[in-house]
């Protein structure tokens, strides 16, 4: 996947510095959503057929969003359509999120709960999470039984395991060395 990474890098850079800084996040939004639609294996193959033009793309891409998209969104399908480089578009979204939310100082936290989280265990669990790792975080969490109890965080590159099952992990590795 990092061949994704560093073709979608240009067109999320591209749109970053067009947007500016007050409609990034609302464009965030948008951005995710026609990245999510351009996922889609079946629009894949669509997009990939040589009979199909990249109009044809573009108005069934648009008509499967259901918000009005802006004109930047709309720049950048039509580039990234007329480019073939419709398989990078949920990337392309995933590092746009990332240069907004880095300029808001907010870093995305991924939350694996072997249990659902209500709102005031969550907020306790951010607050707690914030301090450990010295800055704002946006948490999207994951229920997860397999961890027996327990969370483990991914923050960037940075994981944090309190899990059941990364001690009982640690119990087996410690016991047969």
């Amino acid at each position: 996947m990092a061949e994704l990474a560093t073709i979608a890098r240009p067109y999320a850079e591209a749109l970053f510095k067009a947007v500016g800084t007050d409609d990034a996040a609302q464009l965030a939004v948008q951005v995710e959503a026609v990245g999510q639609v351009a996922g889609n294996e079946q629009l894949l193959q669509f997009a990939g057929n040589p009979k199909t033009q990249p109009s044809q793309v573009f108005d069934l891409l648009s008509s499967v969003s259901k918000a009005a998209l802006s004109p930047k969104v709309v720049n950048l399908l039509h580039t990234v359509i007329e480019n073939g480089r419709l398989n990078a578009l949920p990337e392309v979204a995933k590092q746009f999120r990332a240069l907004v939310n880095s300029q808001r100082g907010v870093f995305d936290a991924c939350i694996e709960s072997a249990f659902p989280l209500d709102d005031a265990q969550l907020a306790d669990t951010v607050a707690v999470l914030e301090k450990r790792f010295g800055r704002k975080l946006k948490p999207q969490v994951l229920v997860k039984p397999e961890l027996i109890g327990g969370v483990r965080v991914v923050v960037g590159d940075e994981v944090l395991d309190t899990s059941v099952r990364a001690r009982l992990e640690q119990m087996k590795v410690a016991l047969t060395h």
